[in-house]
């Protein structure tokens, strides 16, 4: 029976699974410039962290750029440590006196990135919203000209900073988004302001090579060009040097926290998420999402190993049951070359996903609803097939229409 949804939904958990391949590239490097990796059942993997793969997704420059939907709305994010200097005390330094702006920024940085903000290198990288950046340069502004010399305006900022009013959770009664939309899909910490955290409504598993780990170190030199014309063939090398390239077919697991997703978004309570509420937004980011697991590729070293690559198979699954991955399907890692079959890679590794989710639905039954977009060599059996346009819009639509059912 092809799994499909016909009848009416209420998609609690909308979970995205993928299959993507990539020969000869480095897509996620660790502190000493190797290949991350993972070990999992019987084998070591290569590994492409969360980080690296949101990092990708967020700052995705094309149709289906989450950046696109931000600045539509104003609420763009910016993520840095030295965003308080930029952005807010920066544009005021021309007006107003020199020291009277350094007391202020410094009354700020002491607020939002703590006791240590002084060094720069110390501070955590935060995440602001387009909102707040402008909410803050205009109190600084109003706290500088009601202060003009520089230990006023230090007393004022200082008094202004304990007051409630200095909270950034206060903007969120006058703009649900002023975080961002970043920080309303991948959340948000700040140690100095709690209230301002944000949950992630976007959940993001590493992904990790369904096989054994696959690598090699490739090994380069640099020529130098005037000197190989002075010295013909007996010109040596101007540098040495020697990288780690890795291939491998790679799952990935993607959760939406359906009803956060849209209490982030339009300041509902999560539990009344399918009330009365627009959740356009939250359909197009659902949509835009699963173009861009499926599109956008991680990679580090790109001038010298392209790692272009799209997604073989795009597995969309709704339910109103704690999600549940499906890496487990690979515990047992995928053999490289199957003699005896002669069926490829990626053909045995759907066989492996669709065999883990039949014995799923045998023990658990949760029923989700799946459709999937995928390669004619890897398409799972019984769920529905479509185009990945066709699969983002059907996801997406879930979100939109979504209702409760007796």
């Amino acid at each position: 029976m092809t799994t499909d949804t016909t009848k009416p939904a209420t998609p609690k958990f909308i979970q995205i699974h993928f299959l993507a391949a990539w020969p000869g590239a480095l897509l996620n490097r660790d502190d000493a410039g190797l290949a991350k990796r993972l070990p999992f059942g019987n084998a070591t993997r290569t590994r492409i962290s969360s980080q690296c793969l949101k990092r990708h997704w967020r700052v995705a420059d094309d149709r289906h750029a989450l950046h696109t939907l931000a600045k539509q709305s104003g609420v763009e994010g910016l993520r840095s440590k030295i965003a308080i200097e930029r952005e807010v005390t920066g544009p005021l330094r021309a007006r107003f006196d020199e020291k009277a702006v350094d007391a202020v920024e410094l009354a700020f940085l002491t607020k939002f990135y703590g006791k240590n903000a002084k060094d720069k290198q110390s501070r955590q990288a935060l995440l602001f919203g387009r909102p707040e950046l402008v909410w803050m340069r205009e109190q600084a502004e109003r706290l500088l000209s009601e202060n003009l010399d520089a230990p006023s305006a230090k007393a004022a900022a200082e008094a202004w900073i304990k007051e409630e009013k200095a909270n950034l959770n206060q903007l969120r009664d006058q703009n649900i988004l002023a975080a961002s939309l970043e920080a309303a899909l991948f959340g948000r910490m700040v140690t100095s302001d709690t209230r301002a955290n944000r949950d992630a409504a976007i959940h993001v598993a590493h992904a990790f090579t369904v096989h054994e780990e696959q690598a090699e170190l490739d090994y380069f030199t640099v020529v130098d060009d005037l000197r190989d014309r002075e010295q013909g063939d007996d010109a040596g090398a101007a540098g040495v040097f020697d990288t780690e390239l890795t291939s491998g077919l790679y799952y990935g697991y993607v959760v939406v926290d359906v009803p956060l997703l849209v209490s982030n978004l339009t300041g509902c309570d999560r539990a009344d998420w399918t009330g009365e509420h627009d959740r356009a937004l939250a359909a197009q980011v659902v949509e835009h999402l699963v173009h861009l697991i499926a599109e956008v590729s991680p990679g580090a070293k790109k001038g010298s190993t392209a790692p272009y690559s799209r997604a073989e198979l795009v597995l969309v699954e709704a339910g109103d049951r704690q999600p549940r991955t499906l890496a487990n399907a690979f515990r047992d890692a995928v053999a490289l070359v199957d003699r005896e079959s002669n069926h490829s890679l990626g053909n045995r590794s759907a066989a492996a996903l669709t065999a883990h989710l039949a014995e799923m639905d045998r023990v658990y039954e949760t029923d989700e609803a799946r459709r999937q977009a995928a390669m004619a060599d890897l398409k799972l059996d019984g769920v529905a097939d479509g185009s990945l346009r066709q699969l983002a819009e059907w996801a997406g639509g879930l979100v939109r229409d979504a209702r409760i059912t007796a």
